[in-house]
């Protein structure tokens, strides 16, 4: 996940209200039980000992929720008395709506909420040509296509010579429009940024399309079974997407767990466990930081100062360090905060655990890959 939209978030001193709503309810009632949801977080967000002014905007950040449409749900992030970011949900929050008060935003639980998200584009192939569609979490809308040649397309039964040549024309305009689908294929993903292409229709057809991709699309390439002029539903879209999110997973797992065997010079080019990803933050060394949400070492105590590198598992390093100003946060906030500073994305390795063993898991919940300088 790229952590690049939170940067406003660091931009401002804290303390944090992090609120993750639940909008995934539509009833008759639904905008009474979101006024009584503002008023139940802006209450709990006092007790935890949030000020009046932040408290006030977040109940009313949520109450203009009251009438949206999210199939899943919103985040609000708040400090000072005004909500800083606001990103939408990709699915709804685990036990539904949270708040809470601390000296860092709790970002973590978007890693699975709305980091692994991707979008898709899905064509629907035939002989003649393609129609392309954008499909996200949040819906579906029309995204071009290609019209290709449209005669020859059919063969015929016959085996005389001049039937043979026409059946050939018939090869060469299934492989032009294949290749022109290709093409066009390519470009909406560049222009969409799609993360994952789904490709339906007839075996052949599909087959074709697949073959003239760019080899940088090959990994994000998923095929349904379905014949020509079939539409996808929801749900098959939806298992694809999964699908795609785990096999990224535990590819991010399999280079991790690679990496954790030292190279010729005695150097591992993995951390895990809080002690050894604190210094890797401090020295701006984490490549990509490895997350399993609430697993225990993400709930661990360390102290972070003003900045992003000033983060230690004991108080009296960052006075060591010359920090005069800390605070207790988690340790997930404090390493997520530091990578965002430093460019680093973060993943949810979550989905690529149920087929491995525990020690396959980054120590406590918490590893990452690391640069050397």
């Amino acid at each position: 996940m790229d952590l690049a939209f939170l940067h406003p978030l660091y931009e401002h001193q804290g303390p944090w209200a992090s609120v993750y709503v639940d909008l995934s309810r539509h009833t008759e009632d639904t905008p009474h039980e979101r006024e009584l949801t503002a008023a139940a977080v802006a209450r709990e967000l006092a007790e935890q000992g949030a000020d009046d002014a932040t408290c006030r905007a977040v109940r009313e950040a949520v109450e203009e929720l009251r009438h949206a449409t999210d199939p899943h749900g919103r985040a609000l992030f708040a400090c000072g008395g005004r909500v800083v970011l606001d990103p939408r949900l990709a699915r709804p929050p685990y036990g539904g709506t949270t708040a809470d008060w601390a000296p860092l935003p709790h970002v973590t639980p978007l890693l699975d909420l709305a980091g692994e998200d991707p979008v898709c584009v899905v064509a629907y192939i035939d002989r003649k040509g393609a129609d392309f569609e954008l499909r996200s979490a949040l819906g579906s809308s029309d995204a071009g296509g290609v019209t290709g040649r449209q005669w020859p397309v059919h063969r015929t039964s016959s085996v005389d010579w001049s039937e043979r040549h026409f059946q050939l024309r018939v090869e060469n305009t299934w492989e032009h429009n294949a290749a022109e689908i290709a093409d066009a294929l390519a470009v909406c993903q560049e222009e969409t940024g799609a993360d994952l292409l789904i490709l339906v229709g007839d075996d052949r057809e599909r087959r074709s399309v697949h073959e003239r991709l760019p080899k940088r699309l090959q990994d994000r390439i998923a095929e349904a079974s379905r014949g020509a002029g079939s539409r996808l539903l929801d749900d098959e879209v939806e298992r694809l997407r999964a699908d795609h999110v785990r096999s990224r997973a535990r590819e991010d797992l399999d280079r991790f767990l690679a990496a954790r065997t030292p190279d010729g010079e005695g150097r591992a080019g993995a951390a895990e466990g809080v002690p050894a990803l604190v210094e890797a933050a401090r020295e701006h060394r984490i490549d990509e930081l490895l997350v399993i949400p609430d697993a225990p070492d993400t709930h661990r105590e360390v102290w972070v100062g003003e900045d992003a590198d000033q983060l230690a598992v004991r108080r009296t390093e960052l006075k060591t360090l010359g920090e005069q100003n800390s605070w207790s946060a988690r340790a997930d906030d404090a390493l997520l905060r530091s990578a965002v500073m430093t460019g680093a994305p973060a993943v949810s390795v979550t989905s690529a655990l149920p087929s491995r063993s525990d020690r396959d898991a980054p120590v406590g919940g918490l590893g990452a890959l690391l640069r050397w300088k």
